[in-house]
């Protein structure tokens, strides 16, 4: 996605001049809420961030408006244009599939720039997650409406309609205008409300030195709201529609059918127009060709910008046959910090889901010790809450790095897969977390942070589809292997072709043959599966002696987590077969001894005061709770009172035996005391 690049940034419209950016008001930025170190190293040691997916639409090339966290509030806030923008993301195979028609709604309604304005904000940059969050984005894509002079902050308004091709949304996008009252109509949209029968006289009669078209239509027609937005850039012309109920009227201006257009021309003679079809598009370019009818000057395109153009993609060596941790720590760090980041506090199913999920990666996390070692310790945090609520910022707190990631569903997929070969031939990892003896305990972990988390909505459906048919079937952990791998398959399928499909990594039946011929057999004359020889295979692909540790970051430092310069590149790569970043990103420097609880620093114990102070009514008390468990380093609710009891106490004592020997001090004056004479 094209960024704005600069502290304050703009959105950047496919008309606007090269080198203008749009006004753009930023509010103050809060001071981040900073997290226990433990927590800033998981994230950053799960791997890079997203953003690594192709950019769905750029700046200057498409007629897209490319928002993003610097100027999505300035554009909306206070515009004098309506907006309808796009929260999506670039890993989303739905948002990828659609932004072809996208495009095509962008490049067909670029006239209408005036009144409203089509954009898209690409939710997986990591810049952009704080911005999702406020605008209260928990699915892609999600569309919403913003009116134009909207003083206040607002979240927007959700499209509603059938569905989301062109014409669709071309009609809500008008419906949308016409909600605007008079006074709040953005000041480049014409009136959209039809005339009267006498109005259309008294432009016949009244000739302006300019063309004006009359469109005769129906009450339920489009046409002539659609051909008014497409003239708006347009000067010597000027469109209004009619409604053609009154059929004594149309036959006086010799109008047979509708729609049909009526043109006034500047000299003051009339008559109707004659069109191929009555189409808005023949209607359109009809009028577009008038003699003396010439758009406005606007200033072409910008460009797309060097570093849009620049990037090269280089593909490292890998090894398909192998699992690379990367790719593990890759599905973790966007679960831990992209999924989550769409929820501002966690309480009831949602808390639990995360405790039970963190649980089971604790205990089957086959990665690095420091990353085992960091989940533990989240796992061991995250147990000792005696609360029903905590606030997101207070489980995560986002990496500022610039690593990228490719195929981040991929990523997922190898993860889900590892931990159900790993409980499956680690029957005792689960003892003791109330998830022993039960063979689906994994599956149905992943199922329900799915349901949660997922920023899908398409795919989390799917993906709950299969569970609900299925998963209750599962009898054995090895059934539980074999019904993943089954429901992989039956996406890879279903996916075969989509725009989504990575070229490099096509979606076909897995494992291919040449990883595993044994998985392969024909049966009179037909293709099938080997069901226990696949079985093996994963327990062998996806176990400990096939992790290859190869690309995975360097781990940061336990004091502050604060990431150092001059690290490897290649060190910082999400998948081993994705392209590299920039050199100059940044990783961390090699972790020291982790103690089992973290301390936080003075800045953080700071930081974490502000954002606890922020809160208010129920959720800010229940924020406190958070906090003083977080400040208690796993103190529980029970000692931190006996401790406020002590203390009071204390104080108690120590003031009584003040007065006390005060006045044993004054009693003792008096008695020596010998007044002289």
């Amino acid at each position: 996605m094209a960024a704005a690049g600069t502290s304050v940034s703009a959105a950047r419209g496919p008309g606007a001049p090269a080198g203008t950016e749009a006004r753009v008001r930023r509010p103050t930025p809060a001071r981040p809420s900073r997290l226990p170190p433990l927590l800033v190293l998981l994230a950053a040691a799960a791997g890079p961030g997203a953003g690594g997916a192709a950019r769905l639409y750029r700046a200057g090339e498409d007629a897209v408006w490319v928002l993003d966290s610097g100027s999505v509030r300035g554009a909306t806030a206070n515009s004098s244009a309506a907006w309808l923008v796009q929260f999506y993301s670039s890993w989303c195979g739905h948002c990828i599939g659609y932004a072809p028609t996208w495009r095509a709604l962008a490049g067909d309604v670029r006239d209408w720039a005036a009144a409203i304005r089509v954009a898209a904000l690409d939710c997986a940059e990591e810049k952009n997650h704080e911005v999702c969050r406020a605008y209260e984005i928990h699915f892609y894509p999600t569309f919403r409406y913003f009116k134009a002079f909207a003083k206040d902050f607002t979240t927007g308004e959700d499209f509603k309609g059938p569905d989301r091709e062109p014409q669709t949304v071309r009609h809500a996008m008008i419906d949308f205008l016409q909600s605007h009252a008079d006074e709040g109509r953005p000041p480049g949209c014409p009136s959209l409300n039809p005339i009267r029968p006498r109005d259309v006289l008294s432009l016949i009669d009244s000739s302006g030195g300019r063309y004006v078209a009359v469109l005769f239509e129906s009450n339920s027609s489009y046409v002539g709201r659609e051909v008014i937005l497409d003239l708006i850039p347009y000067e010597n012309i000027e469109v209004k529609r009619a409604l053609g109920w009154d059929k004594a009227f149309l036959q006086k201006l010799g109008v047979s059918s509708v729609p049909s257009c009526y043109l006034i021309y500047p000299n003051g003679s009339h008559g109707l127009v004659t069109v191929g079809k009555p189409l808005r598009s023949f209607f359109s370019s009809y009028l577009k060709s008038l003699p003396d009818v010439r758009k406005k000057s606007l200033s072409l395109p910008e460009k797309a910008s060097k570093e849009d153009n620049s990037e090269a993609v280089v593909w490292r060596e890998f090894d398909r046959s192998k699992l690379y941790a990367a790719d593990l720590e890759s599905g973790l760090h966007h679960l831990l910090r992209v999924e989550l980041a769409a929820h501002r506090s966690l309480a009831g199913a949602e808390l639990k889901t995360l405790k039970d999920f963190v649980t089971v990666l604790a205990k089957l996390f086959p990665g690095r010790p420091p990353v085992r070692k960091l989940l533990e310790t989240l796992q061991e945090w995250l147990a000792s809450l005696p609360l029903d609520r905590i606030p997101y910022d207070a489980v995560l707190d986002l990496v500022n790095n610039k690593m990228r990631l490719r195929g981040y569903t991929c990523s997922l997929w190898k993860l889900f897969h590892t931990l159900t070969v790993r409980a499956g031939t680690h029957p005792k990892a689960l003892d003791g977390t109330g998830f022993e003896d039960d063979p689906q305990a994994v599956l149905q972990a992943i199922r329900r942070y799915i349901h949660i988390f997922f920023g899908c909505k398409e795919c989390s459906e799917h993906f709950e589809e299969m569970a609900k048919e299925s998963m209750d079937s599962v009898k054995t952990p090895d059934q539980a292997i074999l019904w993943l791998w089954k429901k992989h398959n039956v996406v890879n399928s279903r996916l075969a072709g989509h725009p989504s499909e990575d070229p490099k990594f096509p979606k076909v039946p897995w494992p291919t043959p040449d990883l595993c011929p044994a998985c392969h057999e024909e049966i009179k004359g037909l293709t099938s599966w080997n069901e226990g020889q696949v079985l093996l295979f994963l327990k062998r692909h996806y176990g400990s002696d096939n992790l290859e540790d190869k690309y995975s970051s360097d781990l940061g430092d336990a004091g502050e987590g604060a990431p150092a310069t001059g690290a490897e590149r290649a060190g910082g790569h999400a998948s081993p077969g994705q392209p590299p970043a920039d050199q100059g990103a940044k990783s961390l420097r090699p972790l020291g001894v982790l103690p089992p609880r973290p301390r936080l620093s003075e800045r953080s114990h700071q930081a974490l005061d502000v954002k606890l102070g922020s809160l208010s009514g129920a959720e800010g008390r229940r924020g406190a709770g958070a906090g003083a468990a977080f400040l208690g380093t796993g103190f529980s609710s029970l000692d931190m009172s006996l401790c406020v009891v002590l203390y009071v106490a204390s104080s108690l004592f120590l003031m009584l035996m003040y007065f006390f020997f005060r006045v044993r001090s004054k009693r003792w004056k008096v008695k020596h005391h010998h007044p002289s004479v």
